[in-house]
């Protein structure tokens, strides 16, 4: 990293305090209240859009089209679905949230009228020395319950705290950064990202200039469940690109310490010409940089254009490691983001 570093470790710090608000889809108040905060603090004039998004206008030397970076601050979740007879609650994800990894975690309970109770989703009669299928039993939503960290024994007992069905579940993320520059949370996706446009908003205003394209940030609060990027894109928006997680694993050549640049996923190819200009910016900046085909991914501009916005498309993030469960990402891919960003946006990644 160049002059972004202190930008990547910006990034960090804002993504640390964001991961902190409990924001599953559907739920999301709170943390986009906290963007048009965070925005007029800096000097911009962050806009609310009806459903409930954070769009900011950062400008732009050139006049005509305008290009659109999305990013989502919904997360995965959870709702409350049924109080049992015993006091415990069944409950259905939201999102593509997976059982098996958010087994034993700490929950909270977000009562609509009563505040907020805590608990834990374990598997139905979860203690080992009881359950002799405990190792054999497939983790499934309907065969995993919340335990209330309350004194409840029937369904009567829960609805006296205020519990009801349609209630959020939210899951503890557990953040935290290594000495070496490692971030391990959940919801990296997408609030690590999130976070980096924060990064850029903040660099072109301690540099007083806007970028040379005209750029706007759209954080979206519905991206998990497919329609985010749906609506609220201004006219001259010819271009959106997503600004998410880029996925490491088998088969792909992204690390945690690299920018992706997404070449096709489960909704097709990325316009060539986007594809390409990311690359072509990314080896004249010197990013750390790797273009991948995604085997099951679907980003948040895919919203974008099945809502029919005539732009051309693409999507990039830091690589992040075992997305949808205890992800792992590095502060090198934030600020190779970052850097990619600038340099594609501006043609300049000093």
């Amino acid at each position: 990293m160049k002059k972004t570093e202190k930008y990547a470790d910006y990034a960090v710090e804002k993504a640390l305090e964001l991961l902190a608000i409990p924001s599953p889809s559907g739920y999301t108040e709170q943390a986009a209240k906290w963007l048009v905060r965070s925005f007029e603090e800096m000097g911009y004039q962050p806009k609310t859009t009806v459903k409930g998004g954070v769009i900011v206008d950062l400008g732009g030397r050139e006049k005509g089209d305008a290009v659109m970076l999305q990013s989502h601050v919904d997360t995965l979740g959870g709702m409350v679905a049924e109080i049992k007879s015993d006091g415990r609650l069944r409950i259905v994800p939201v999102g593509s949230l997976n059982a098996n990894n958010t087994e034993t975690e700490n929950c909270t309970v977000i009562t609509k009228f009563s505040g907020v109770r805590e608990g834990t989703f374990q598997l139905i009669n979860a203690s080992t020395h009881v359950n002799k299928q405990y190792s054999e039993t497939l983790r499934k939503f309907e065969g995993m319950e919340v335990v209330l960290d309350e004194d409840v024994s029937d369904r009567e007992d829960v609805e006296a705290l205020g519990i009801s069905a349609g209630d959020f579940v939210c899951f503890e993320p557990r953040s935290r950064v290594t000495d070496s520059g490692y971030i391990k949370s959940r919801f990296l996706d997408d609030k690590l990202s999130a976070a980096v446009l924060m990064a850029y908003a903040k660099y072109l205003k301690d540099r007083k200039e806007a970028p040379l394209k005209h750029v706007y940030l759209y954080f979206t609060v519905f991206e998990e469940v497919g329609h985010g990027a749906a609506g609220s894109v201004p006219p001259e928006v010819t271009e959106a690109i997503s600004v998410d997680m880029g996925c490491v694993g088998e088969g792909l050549t992204c690390t945690e310490r690299m920018v992706s640049i997404c070449a096709k996923d489960n909704g097709g190819p990325y316009h060539y010409d986007v594809v390409r200009g990311l690359e072509e910016a990314a080896i004249r900046a010197g990013v750390e940089y790797a273009v991948d085909v995604y085997p099951d991914y679907l980003s948040d501009v895919r919203a974008t254009l099945g809502a029919g916005f005539d732009v051309r498309h693409g999507c990039i993030g830091p690589g992040v490691y075992a997305s949808h469960g205890y992800e792992r990402s590095h502060k090198e891919g934030v600020g190779n983001t970052l850097e990619l960003l600038i340099a594609y946006l501006d043609g300049d990644a000093e």
